[in-house]
């Protein structure tokens, strides 16, 4: 009941967008034949200057563009099309006048499903009140009804994917120039690997100066002065302080590689990595594992960098005293490229106010974008924080 309910919910969603559309499609022609005879007025006479043909252009593509939004909107309501904005005026005209004949048909396909039902109810009521002599044309006639009522239904949909295809092809990139922005994404992408490798090294090197450099400095001035001391009470003391200080700085030194790249990343998987980054952090946190099967080596690479620098951010500047992680599997069309989708969301409860553009999320953008991912941080005034990374996982993920 549930199921067939919802077939007829989008059913009819689908024959009140053709209808709807069918209507448009009128405005469509009457707007494409104006359109045209100006067009042809203005270029067919010799004497009009270019700056003149585009000052009347400039109208005709408004126009066309009003029209073309309303399409949009009706194809996200009804049919279940996004598609792009960013199309150019020139591009609406076209497909202003294009879309009409199609539109059109939209409109008669749901009125041959109408006919059809009607003629295929004589099935049911027209040999018990019209029978006699005429049973065997009532017959065939429902039955003929019947065959036109499925075939209209399956042009409704048919042309419901044809609206769509037609809105794509002719409101999308030019082959060219989605190859130009692909070209300039992996060209930003690179640079912004470059930027994240270099940025990664200066803080290994932070690291190492601050932290590991400084004990072993403090391990050797302790055996230095345990060395020269005369007192045996004292140089033992000193010994011992060298040896809390060696233990200090291997700390430090696994810290520093881990931070590098964690071995459990590869010998135990992704969920020991993280659950390694909940203990160590000075607070809570409450690590949800909903993978069905292990990402690949460069997915969960990513993954456990973007959650390791996101619970180590909020710990130091966030203020918060709880941090929710979460991996799901998402929709295969997240990203809109039919690939599976890896979802990592870090959510604090802190203050608020993180920067996109600071430098520890930015190289999390940077990583992110590096897969072809992104990465959305919502961080109002007040609180809470919350990270979604989405990584796309070419098939097979795992």
């Amino acid at each position: 009941m549930g199921t067939s309910g919802k077939w007829l919910r989008h059913g009819l969603r689908l024959v009140a967008g053709l209808l709807i559309g069918a209507g448009t499609a009128v405005a469509e022609l009457l707007y494409t034949v104006t359109a045209g005879l100006t067009l042809l007025c203005v270029t067919t006479r010799p004497t009009t200057r270019p700056r003149a043909r585009a000052r009347a252009l400039r109208p005709l593509t408004a126009g066309a563009r009003w029209l073309t939004e309303a399409e949009r909107r009706r194809l996200a309501r009804f049919l279940d099309a996004d598609i792009t904005p960013e199309y150019g005026g020139e591009q609406a005209l076209r497909y202003v006048a294009t879309r009409w004949a199609l539109g059109l048909l939209g409109g008669v396909v749901p009125a041959l499903a109408v006919i059809g039902a009607g003629f295929g109810s004589l099935l049911l009521w027209g040999v018990p009140v019209l029978g006699g002599d005429h049973w065997f044309d009532l017959v065939m006639t429902g039955f003929g009804g019947v065959v036109l009522f499925i075939l209209a239904a399956q042009g409704v949909v048919a042309v419901a994917a044809w609206e769509a295809l037609l809105a794509r092809h002719l409101l999308g990139p030019s082959p060219r120039d989605a190859l130009h922005h692909r070209i300039e994404e992996l060209a930003a992408s690179r640079a912004g690997v470059v930027d994240a490798v270099d940025e990664e090294r200066r803080r290994i090197e932070r690291d190492l100066h601050d932290g590991v450099q400084q004990r072993l400095v403090a391990l050797g001035m302790l055996l230095g002065r345990a060395r020269r001391s005369r007192d045996a009470e004292r140089a033992h003391a000193l010994l011992v302080q060298a040896h809390e200080e060696s233990r200090q700085a291997l700390d430090d030194l696994r810290e520093v590689a881990w931070r590098a790249y964690p071995a459990a990343l590869d010998e135990a998987g992704l969920r020991v990595a993280l659950e390694g980054v909940a203990e160590r952090s000075a607070i809570p946190v409450r690590l949800e594992y909903g993978l069905a099967a292990e990402p690949g080596t460069r997915v969960r690479t990513v993954a456990y960098f973007v959650v390791s620098e996101a619970v180590t951010n909020a710990v130091k500047h966030s203020g918060a005293s709880r941090i929710d992680v979460a991996l799901t599997d998402g929709p295969a069309d997240a990203l809109g490229e039919g690939a599976d989708t890896l979802l990592v969301r870090i959510t604090d409860d802190g203050t608020g106010g993180a920067d996109p553009a600071g430098g520890g999320l930015l190289g999390l953008a940077r990583r992110a974008a590096a897969l072809d991912g992104r990465l959305r941080v919502t961080s109002p005034s007040g609180g809470p924080t919350t990270i979604t990374a989405e990584l796309p996982c070419l098939p097979p993920c795992a």
